[in-house]
C-alpha cells in the first residue's frame, strides 16, 4: 500500500504533465465570403471611419411670413397665431402663395425672421469645400447651415442647382477638408453591398447598409418634361428624409450614386430607395462648378422605347432602339432627314437602351458637336450624321382641338380598327401645327382598350401616311387582323405610337 500510493502519484503527475504539453488547438476564425469580384463581405466600420469625415448635415433655413387673421396685438389669441399659423395661402414655408413666389413687396409686407425649413445631407469632393447634395435639398432656402463630422460648422452658398437631375452644388469658405472618392459606374453590380450615410430626420451620421437590387430604373416621375429620365441605381438600403443628397459607397469607398428618392406608401423608409448614378450627377455638378449651370443637347424629336409589337409593324428584327413619333421643324433632327417612324438603333456606334438611354446621351453631348445616328428605315440600317443643338425648355404642348366622342359607336365597329374618324378643318390642321391626319370620334375593341379614344388625331398606320378619312379607310381594309398595327397619334401631351393587336382573341 506504501508503494502503490507514490504510483498513484507519479501517474496522475505524468498525466497532468501530459495534458499542459498537448498543444492548444488554435481559435477558428469566421471565414471571409469572397466573391468571382473579389469582394470580401463585409467591414463597414472601416469604411465608415475613413470615409464618413467627407459626409455633411445640412440644415436650411428660409422666411416665412406672418399673417395675423385680423387680430390686435392685445388679443388674447394673437401669440397663437403669431408662432403657429401657417402662411396664408402657403400650405407650408417656401411654396408659392398667391403672388406667384410667395413673396411679397417691403411697402406690403415686412420679411418674417429665418425658420428652420429642412434637412438633408451632403458629402464633400474638393478638399476647398465644393459639396455636392439633391437640389431639392437646398431649394427656397435663404441660409444653409452645414455641419462637419467633427462639429464644425460653415455658413453655405449655392453655387448652383439642376432641377431637372435634382443635382446641386454648395460651397464653405474652408481648406484641407477631408473629401470623397468617386467610382465607376461601369463596374457596379447587381447584388454587391452598399452603404449610405446621412442625417436620416436629423440624427447626424447615421449609417444603413444593404445591397444593390437593380440598376437603371427609369420612368420613376413619369413624362414630366421638366425632369431628366436619370436611370436610377435601386437599393434596400435604409434611407428616410434627411438622408436626400448623402453618398452611397460600395465596398472600396467610393461614391457611385447620391441617396435621393425613396418609395413608400407611408413617407418611410418600406425597403426600396433610389440613388442617382454618379456618373450622371457628376456631369452635371462639373458642369455647375465650373459655369454655374448646365447645358443640354438637344435633336428635337419626339421618341418611344420599341416594344415587340412596334417592331413588328415596322419590320425591325427585334424590339431595340427608340422610335422616332414626332419631329420639330428645323430641328439638327429634321435639317440631317430623320423622318417620323425611324428607329434610332445606335448613337456613335453604342446600341440605344430605349428611349431613356437616347435622350439621356443626347443631353450629355456638348452642343455644337456632331453624332452619328445608326437608324432603321423601311427595311434596312443607315448612319445619319446629326449636329447637336443646345437644350431649352420646351413650349406648352399644342392642345388638340377635339369635339370627343359624338356617339359613333356604330360607325367604329364598322371598320376592323374599331376607330370612327373625321377630317380636320383648316382650322385644326393649323392649331395642331400638320398638313393631314383624322382625328378619332368614337372607339371600340382593340383600339379602345389600347386608349385611342375621341380627340386623338390619327397621323400614321404603320408605314402609311394618313391625309384624310378616304386614307384612313384605304389603309384600314389592307391591315392584316393577325399582325399588330402601329397608330402615329397626336393629343395633348404630343405624339405618340401606339401599338396593338387587332385580334384581342
Amino acid at each position: 500500500m506504501k508503494r502503490l500510493l507514490p504510483m498513484l502519484l507519479g501517474l496522475a503527475l505524468a498525466a497532468t504533465l501530459s495534458v499542459q504539453a498537448e498543444p492548444q488547438s488554435p481559435r477558428v476564425a469566421t471565414p471571409a465570403i469572397q466573391g468571382a469580384s473579389g469582394q470580401v463581405l463585409p467591414d463597414f466600420a472601416d469604411l465608415v471611419e475613413k470615409y464618413g469625415p467627407a459626409v455633411v448635415n445640412i440644415n436650411t433655413q428660409t422666411r416665412v411670413r406672418q399673417q395675423m387673421p385680423g387680430l390686435s396685438e392685445d388679443d388674447p389669441f394673437y401669440e397663437f397665431f403669431r408662432r403657429f399659423m401657417p402662411p396664408e395661402g402657403r400650405g407650408q414655408p417656401g411654396q408659392p402663395g398667391p403672388r406667384g413666389r410667395g413673396q411679397d413687396s417691403p411697402q406690403q409686407q415686412p420679411k418674417g425672421p429665418l425658420r428652420p425649413y429642412g434637412l438633408g445631407s451632403g458629402f464633400i469632393v474638393t478638399a476647398d469645400g465644393y459639396i455636392v447634395t439633391n437640389a431639392h435639398v437646398v431649394e427656397n432656402a435663404e441660409e444653409i447651415t452645414v455641419r462637419l463630422n467633427d462639429k464644425r460648422e460653415f455658413k453655405a452658398k449655392v453655387i448652383g442647382a439642376d432641377t431637372r437631375s435634382d443635382v446641386a452644388v454648395i460651397k464653405v469658405d474652408a481648406t484641407s477638408l477631408p473629401t470623397v472618392k468617386i467610382g465607376d459606374m461601369s463596374k457596379v453590380r447587381v447584388g454587391e453591398w452598399v452603404i449610405a450615410i446621412g442625417s436620416p430626420f436629423g440624427f447626424a451620421n447615421t449609417v444603413t447598409a444593404g445591397i444593390v437590387s437593380a440598376k437603371s430604373r427609369d420612368n420613376l416621375t413619369g413624362n414630366d418634361p421638366n425632369v431628366d429620365a436619370v436611370p436610377f441605381i435601386q437599393t434596400d438600403v435604409a434611407v428616410n428624409p434627411g438622408n436626400s443628397g448623402g453618398p452611397l459607397l460600395n465596398m472600396r469607398g467610393e461614391v457611385i450614386g447620391i441617396n435621393s428618392q425613396i418609395f413608400s406608401r407611408t413617407g418611410s423608409f418600406a425597403g426600396i430607395s433610389f440613388a442617382i448614378p454618379i456618373d450622371y450627377a457628376f456631369n452635371v455638378a462639373d458642369q455647375i462648378i465650373k459655369t454655374g449651370h448646365v447645358t443640354r443637347g438637344r435633336i428635337g424629336v419626339g421618341i418611344q422605347s420599341v416594344s415587340r409589337d412596334i417592331a413588328d409593324s415596322l419590320g425591325l428584327p427585334k424590339a431595340e432602339g427608340a422610335v422616332v413619333g414626332q419631329v420639330e421643324a428645323d430641328s439638327p433632327a429634321a435639317k440631317a432627314g430623320i423622318q417620323i417612324g425611324d428607329v434610332i438603333l445606335k448613337i456613335d456606334g453604342r446600341p440605344v437602351d430605349g428611349s431613356a438611354d437616347l435622350s439621356r446621351s443626347i443631353r450629355a453631348i456638348k452642343p455644337g458637336q456632331k453624332v452619328v445616328l445608326n437608324v432603321w428605315r423601311e427595311g434596312r440600317a443607315t448612319d445619319i450624321p446629326v449636329t447637336i443643338a443646345e437644350f431649352k425648355d420646351a413650349e406648352e404642348p399644342v392642345k388638340t382641338a377635339g369635339n370627343g366622342a359624338t356617339g359613333k359607336k356604330d360607325a367604329a365597329r364598322e371598320n376592323k380598327l374599331g376607330l370612327a374618324v373625321k377630317d380636320l378643318s383648316a382650322e385644326e390642321k393649323k392649331q395642331l401645327k400638320i398638313a393631314g391626319g383624322v382625328m378619332v370620334e368614337a372607339s371600340d375593341g382593340a383600339a379602345a382598350a389600347a386608349q385611342v379614344g375621341p380627340g386623338d388625331v390619327i397621323l400614321r398606320i404603320n408605314n402609311t401616311e394618313i391625309a384624310n378619312v378616304k386614307a384612313f379607310k384605304d389603309a384600314v381594309a389592307k391591315l392584316d387582323v393577325k399582325k399588330p398595327v402601329s397608330l402615329l397619334i397626336k393629343d395633348e401631351t404630343g405624339q405618340r405610337f401606339i401599338t396593338f393587336r387587332l385580334d384581342l382573341g
